[in-house]
């Protein structure tokens, strides 16, 4: 029987395996690293890596129907250190999981209201989602390319999803307490 959410499902959970995975690398970076201007549309990995935090944070916040909160864009946007930044994304990725996992496929053509403070966009969850996961693989990779121009190796962002790519991702799954039943249901 086909799964409509299964796609999702797994897309959420490879946002939160890059995520930490990203977040591993780039804490072998000192402040004055992640701070460093670069060639890319934000300007620093640290400003990078706020704004994945800021745009997860605002569509997630829209996803479980709730108004714009400007504060906690704010916070995510201006974040200043790594490790608490880690963690904010940890909890917001694995809050957009839950949201993934506890969908309908009825839910995913229902339509949002996302309040952007001066208007309210009106798309489908599907679109929504779709459009999410799109955005932070795309900001990921402008971290991956600033990182190629450090000392630390990027990390591989594309080893997840599929049964063989399994043996690359052992240590992550146990760091995350995920089983490969969980990620290939």
């Amino acid at each position: 029987m086909s799964d409509p959410l299964r796609v999702y499902r797994k897309l959420a959970q490879g946002n939160r395996l890059a995520n930490a995975r990203l977040h591993r690398a780039c804490a072998r970076l000192d402040a004055a690293e992640l701070a460093l201007q670069r060639p890319a549309f934000f300007g620093t990995i640290q400003k990078t890596l706020n704004h994945i935090l800021m745009v997860d944070r605002f569509y997630l916040n829209a996803l479980l129907g709730r108004p714009l909160d400007r504060a906690a864009l704010d916070e995510a946007s201006f974040c200043p250190d790594l490790p608490t930044l880690a963690a904010w994304q940890a909890d917001c990725d694995l809050a957009l999981l839950a949201h993934v996992q506890a969908l309908t496929p009825e839910d995913l053509a229902r339509i949002v209201p996302v309040d952007r403070g001066e208007r309210i966009q009106h798309d489908r969850r599907d679109d929504i989602l779709s459009h999410l996961f799109q955005h932070q693989t795309h900001h990921r990779g402008q971290v991956h390319g600033m990182l190629s121009a450090t000392r630390v190796k990027p990390p591989q962002l594309d080893e997840f999803i599929v049964g063989d790519d399994a043996p690359a991702r052992v240590e992550d799954m146990a760091a995350l307490g995920w089983s490969e039943t969980d990620l290939m249901r």
